[in-house]
């Protein structure tokens, strides 16, 4: 691998490291961008090159998997979770969170508690597929 690829690799890191330590916060491509000291377009060209998936689609998976494990262990309104994992929209989460998941939050919540499968195995098997 060539050195400009290793390089383009670790901004495309620490831009994806970013997003896993912040999904919360409002991200856009922009912020992104200057994370990884690139131009916009060029971001998106190359995250997507890197990690098979855009950056908006990767930041709201991270989200969807950050409330997977809110609903499956909390008691918080589902309402309540889309809030705090970045969400500005109910809708938007109920939406994102069923074409992500297969199904609603609050079905999710009530087929995770009704299985009674140690948390860990429930993380790896229901981890969302890109």
């Amino acid at each position: 691998m060539s050195r400009a690829a290793e390089e383009t690799n670790r901004r495309m890191l620490r831009a994806r490291d970013a997003m896993d330590r912040a999904y919360a916060q409002p991200l856009d491509v922009a912020a992104l961008a200057r994370i990884a000291h690139v131009s916009e377009a060029h971001f998106s060209r190359v995250f997507r090159a890197t990690f098979g998936e855009t950056p908006h689609r990767y930041l709201q998976r991270r989200r969807v998997e950050r409330a997977m494990f809110l609903l499956r262990e909390t008691d918080r309104r589902v309402t309540d979770i889309s809030f705090v994992v970045g969400f500005n929209s109910p809708g938007t989460f109920s939406r994102t969170f069923h074409d992500i998941v297969g199904r609603s939050p609050r079905e999710y919540r009530k087929q995770a508690a009704a299985t009674g499968v140690p948390t860990c195995f429930t993380m790896a098997w229901s981890r969302p597929s890109t």
